[in-house]
């Protein structure tokens, strides 16, 4: 059988990883792909929004599975596309329709189904640029720091902005609704600060039942301490120690099995993966944020520790009988992730610069290198993204798993390289 993963980053590599060690799979496509290089891989150059090339790729090489790994074609409807093709009703998808990656697309349309449906997650409103004014007395009226103001579309992981002052929350809506996010900004939510620890759950879902994946914890800002702005992900821990069983119980009765009826109940299509961006305050789960795909860089993490053949689970969600299958099972060690990223990254920076050190972090036997933002050239490969890569390990423990993938990534060198030195310290208090 052959796949396609349509995307370019570090999630679509890993998932092209953990498909490709699959007995099912023979050969898969990125596409676009990027500068690394997988067993089984081969890039394709077909945009993610390219839907007319999208789909002449599925047929020419005669694609029987198709992973859709970023959010933006998913909000496109790249699903719907493919779909609506006669030729390609045996098609094999994950990923959710148009409207169920509304959970992702639009911030709003996710507090509200989260409202209609009972859902945990914090007191929101939302403002327009006509509804501005209101906007700003609510934040005074509010009297409460720091503020959480949302992007309600798309907007790379960046979209979010906590201010720690009342005159800095006024600014920042006016800001995002004069266009500092473009059109993702056009409505802004405001919510309610959560205090706690945020984790990520992922589950893998056919529109009836779902299958859990290993928990994780990203970190989303650029500097250590979680400090200065947030990013696409500077590095992730798989699994959370204070997700526990209880915690897990919690999660699914309030959030998981309420979501996955919720969608049912409006006649949404959801066949892919469900990222729960959650907060535990005082040990009871709250939704931050939904996304209608895996998470980057968990999956980095994630991926190495799911035990088995993953694909059998993704061709269940077409007949819809993931109900019928195995429980996915989880490696009992720890995975950890740490991301390098480009000088000047989340704002602007230069690419092009070339990458050394790949050679012994790509044959090691205790780490796994993901390209995340690379491109091969004549000269190399060479920096073509704001993260560029990505480095997992596994470990008995927290520290063990870091140790090793710090170890790797201090080999690899190019001008600006820049990663976070504190990834997962925040873990081993607890």
């Amino acid at each position: 059988m052959k796949a396609l993963v349509i995307g370019s980053g570090g999630r679509e590599q890993a998932l092209a990883w953990k498909i490709g060690l699959s007995g099912l799979i023979t050969d898969i496509y990125m596409a676009p792909g990027n500068g690394g290089a997988l067993p089984k891989c081969h890039n394709a150059p077909v945009g993610v929004s390219d839907f007319e090339g999208l789909r002449g790729l599925i047929k020419e090489h005669g694609i029987e599975l198709v992973v859709v790994g970023p959010e933006v074609p998913l909000v496109e409807g790249i699903v719907d596309y493919l779909r609506e093709d006669p030729e390609l009703d045996e098609l094999y998808i994950v990923g959710p329709t148009k409207r169920g990656a509304m959970l992702e697309g639009s911030k709003d349309f996710a507090k509200d189904f989260m409202q209609r449906h009972g859902i945990p997650t914090a007191k929101h409103r939302t403002f327009t640029s006509e509804t501005l004014e209101e906007g700003l007395r609510y934040l005074m009226e509010e009297e409460q720091a720091p503020y959480v103001l949302k992007a309600d579309g798309l907007a790379a992981g960046k979209g979010v902005v906590i201010p720690e002052t009342l005159e800095e929350a006024q600014a920042e809506m006016r800001e995002m609704l004069g266009g500092k996010f473009g059109s993702a900004g056009a409505h802004v939510v405001v919510e309610s600060y959560l205090t706690g620890i945020e984790c990520s759950v992922f589950v893998l879902t056919d529109g009836k039942d779902y299958m859990l994946l290993p928990t994780a914890k990203d970190y989303k800002r650029i500097g250590e301490g979680d400090t200065g702005k947030n990013t696409g992900g500077m590095g992730a821990v798989s699994p959370v120690p204070f997700v526990d069983d209880a915690f897990m119980q919690r999660v699914e009765e309030r959030i998981i099995k309420p979501t996955i009826a919720g969608l049912r109940s409006e006649g949404i299509d959801y066949r892919g993966f469900i990222f729960f961006g959650l907060m535990n305050v005082g040990g009871d789960p709250y939704v931050i944020e939904y996304n209608c795909r895996m998470g980057d860089p968990e999956t980095e993490a994630v991926m190495l520790r799911i035990k088995g053949d993953l694909v059998g689970s993704m061709l269940a969600l077409r007949d819809q009988i993931l109900g019928e299958m195995e429980p996915l099972l989880e490696f009992p060690q720890v995975a950890a992730t740490v991301v390098a990223v480009s000088e000047g990254y989340p704002d602007d920076y230069a690419k092009g610069y070339t990458i050394t050190g790949l050679e012994s972090a790509s044959n090691a036997s205790d780490t796994q290198l993901f390209h995340m933002g690379t491109k091969a050239t004549d000269q190399g490969i060479v920096t073509a993204g704001g993260r560029v890569l990505a480095v997992s390990a596994m470990g008995d423990t927290i520290s063990s798993a870091l140790d090793k993938a710090y170890r790797r990534i201090g080999e690899i060198r190019y001008d600006g390289i820049n990663y976070r030195k504190d990834i997962g310290q925040d873990l081993l208090k607890l």
